[in-house]
């Protein structure tokens, strides 16, 4: 299990923190909240984005991919991080994605997947039943009726619902909440009779939207992979989806950290720089520390997701010790750049607000910081 990036994906790193650099800075980001853009996103950085390869990178050859490995999609989540740019990369791509790959048919990988890839078409996961995540608790019905299913209940928390050509829905067609057997996938496309998607506003001013399925009908060929058996394949997705989270936290809490560095360097007080203050070293050196530990841990979980001798719990308890360690970190370095940055700290003219806003979102996405600690020792 290699700890570091390869030559190829630190190359990749560069190329992807020139583009976001040049394409969607931050001020790129409070252009699309000012404005209020629906969709979270543009639409032309997307397609650049794939043009660059982003959405084919973990995805085998035979299916239109580069097979570079899930560790690729690490670096550029770490510079969307660093830029807080937005794009349905972890959504369409890392979830939606990942369910088409490891559960979808022929037909449904080659009518799905493929516009996938090449940015013609964007999914959705609709996961989430209530605030905070817990996928073991769905509880959405999806009763078989004729050759097909009928849907019934709500999704929370829909990252880049808004827009999306199609969504994958977890609903239950066996066993109690609570159970991991009984849980199938289901495509639904938008625009299906009984589907209502709405925005769901947070903090962050991203892409979120609610759904809400009242007596949905799809036919047998939108059911993904075995009937109850979608648990396995959800948790894949769901771990690589938490890890690139992770990655996007870290790149935030070290853009942060380094712009509170200089801030540090810069800031006179009493004719004196505040760097020079031991306690303000002191903060800023534990941060250091943090951060390091957040790097290991993210390195190892990337790593973890690639190599098929890691035993699946093995596989959970690294995923969730680089989700929760970098989601603390990133919280800890934007509350401490807030506080060190003074007054300017909590304005809305300061980057450092929309930073600690999204880290927070963020942190809380696919598991928070309980959850996670929850998951790692119910995996030992």
């Amino acid at each position: 299990m290699s700890l570091r990036y390869s030559d190829e994906q630190r190359l990749l790193a560069d190329s992807a923190r020139d583009f976001l650099a040049d394409r969607s800075p931050v001020s790129a980001q409070r252009r699309l909240r000012d404005e209020a853009v629906a969709l979270g996103f543009e639409p032309q950085l997307w397609q650049d984005a794939v043009a660059l390869g982003w959405s084919a990178i973990a995805f085998p050859e035979d299916l239109g991919g580069l097979d570079f490995g899930c560790k690729g999609l690490g670096p550029i989540f770490e510079s969307m991080g660093r830029n807080l740019s937005a794009t349905p990369l972890l959504s369409s791509v890392v979830l939606a994605g990942s369910l088409l790959h490891l559960a979808g048919s022929a037909a449904q990988q080659a009518h799905w997947l493929q516009a996938l890839i090449s940015g013609e078409r964007r999914l959705a996961l609709a996961v989430d039943e209530r605030s905070r995540h817990d996928p073991s608790r769905i509880a959405l019905e999806a009763k078989a009726e004729g050759q097909g299913y009928r849907l019934h209940g709500d999704k929370y928390w829909v990252v880049d619902g808004l827009g999306a050509d199609a969504y994958v829905v977890a609903a239950r067609t066996s066993g109690q909440s609570g159970d991991t057997r009984g849980i199938s996938l289901f495509l639904v496309p938008a625009g299906t009779p009984g589907l209502t998607v709405s925005a769901l506003p947070l903090i962050d001013s991203r892409n979120c939207a609610r759904l809400q399925l009242d007596q949905v009908l799809l036919g047998g060929e939108s059911l993904l992979g075995t009937l109850g058996e979608g648990w396995s394949a959800l948790e894949t997705a769901l771990d690589r989806g938490r890890t690139c989270l992770a990655a996007e936290l870290l790149g935030m809490a070290e853009q942060l950290f380094e712009t509170t560095l200089d801030y540090l360097k810069t800031r006179v007080q009493f004719d004196t720089l505040i760097g020079t203050f031991q306690v303000l070293q002191h903060r800023a050196a534990q941060m250091y520390i943090d951060l390091a530990l957040s790097r290991s841990a993210l390195m190892a979980a990337l790593s973890s997701l690639d190599d098929t001798a890691v035993d699946v719990r093995e596989r959970a308890r690294l995923v969730s010790l680089a989700k929760w360690k970098a989601g603390d970190t990133a919280i800890k370095v934007a509350n401490e750049a807030v506080q060190m940055h003074g007054g300017i700290g909590v304005t809305d003219e300061l980057d450092v607000g929309l930073y600690l806003k999204h880290a927070r979102v963020v942190q809380s996405c696919l598991g928070d910081r309980d959850f996670h600690c929850e998951r790692y020792w119910t995996h030992a």
